[in-house]
């Protein structure tokens, strides 16, 4: 079985900022601010919440598969996937524009400021689910156009598709009308504390509330970790250590590629929150969102190492 996995693909344009953004911006001049953050690295990687959450399900042995939109400019992109045996199938081509392309400043604090070229996301419908052919275990709905993320929503329920509400930095797009059926038809729910905080704004439901309908949420924490809702019970998972912290981008997205991929499996909650941390932990510890890589021996370790089990991951 597969999952399959909607959301950007884009090119990061990834910035180190050595200082605090706290430093440079005054709270009381907040309505004239006029500030120039000096970086001292700038990188250019490949990145995207599908692209990303595909290439670390791929390594951990699972069967992603992507569904977007990329621009003219995105060959050295497409060649990255098939290179790592990712498919591309239903990865559609847009005409006459550019790749989304994200320029994401990181502080020595690991705050962030983003800012987003939408570019082909801007066309993120056009990739159609009904053109898929695969039997799917799962359908993930990270990050994309809303108009896309309720198209795929609507198809899913159509073919008996579970799938993954993991709206992130799209929830202020959405109408309460809008976000309404998502979150009630949802069979998983995933954002982090503040994310999570719009969601339930968004939606007047508490948390408690939404798992009348889902069977888990589950809130990452950053660096303390994550938590996991669900009618069986709430858990909490630690982080697993790093050697380093490089860069925080793309953690995320390497959490759900573990957890979900764990999830597939029939694992616990539990131990979907363990290895879906030991991915962000490796994620973290390099720069850029696609540059970490391991074998699956290897992760079993690093999961033993810091949560003391055998790790169940097949």
């Amino acid at each position: 079985m597969h999952m399959l996995i909607s959301g950007s693909i884009c090119y990061d344009h990834i910035m180190d900022f050595p200082d605090s953004f706290g430093n440079h911006i005054l709270p009381d001049q907040i309505h004239i601010l006029s500030v120039s953050f000096v970086v001292d690295t700038l990188k250019k990687n490949f990145g995207g919440t599908a692209g990303n959450i595909a290439y670390t399900m791929n390594l951990l042995g699972a069967n992603p598969l992507p569904i977007g939109t990329i621009g003219n400019d995105a060959k050295a992109y497409v060649d990255h996937l098939k290179s790592h045996n990712i498919p591309t199938t239903y990865i559609k081509a847009i005409k006459n524009t550019s790749t989304a392309t994200a320029h994401i400043t990181t502080d020595k604090d690991d705050n962030q400021i983003t800012a987003f070229f939408v570019g082909a996301l801007a066309h993120a419908e056009e990739a159609l689910f009904e053109e898929v052919t695969e039997p799917l275990s799962l359908a993930i709905l990270s990050p994309n156009k809303k108009e896309a993320t309720i198209q795929y929503a609507i198809a899913c329920k159509q073919n008996n598709v579970p799938f993954v509400f993991d709206p992130g930095q799209q929830i202020t797009t959405f109408t309460k009308e809008e976000i309404l059926p998502l979150v009630q038809e949802a069979e998983y729910i995933i954002a982090n504390d503040y994310e999570m905080k719009l969601i339930e704004n968004k939606t007047s439901m508490t948390a408690e509330q939404m798992l009348k309908h889902c069977k888990a949420i589950i809130i990452t924490l950053g660096s303390k970790g994550s938590t996991i809702m669900s009618r069986e019970g709430n858990f909490s998972i630690q982080p697993c250590p790093a050697t380093s912290i490089e860069d925080p981008t793309g953690a995320g997205d390497a959490y759900r590629a573990g957890f979900f991929t764990a999830l597939t499996q029939g694992l616990d909650y539990q131990t979907c929150g363990q290895i879906g941390s030991v991915a962000a932990t490796y994620a973290i510890e390099h720069h850029g969102t696609q540059k970490h890589t391991y074998t699956k021996e290897e992760f079993a370790q690093r999961y033993k190492d810091g949560f003391g089990d055998s790790c169940p991951l097949e």
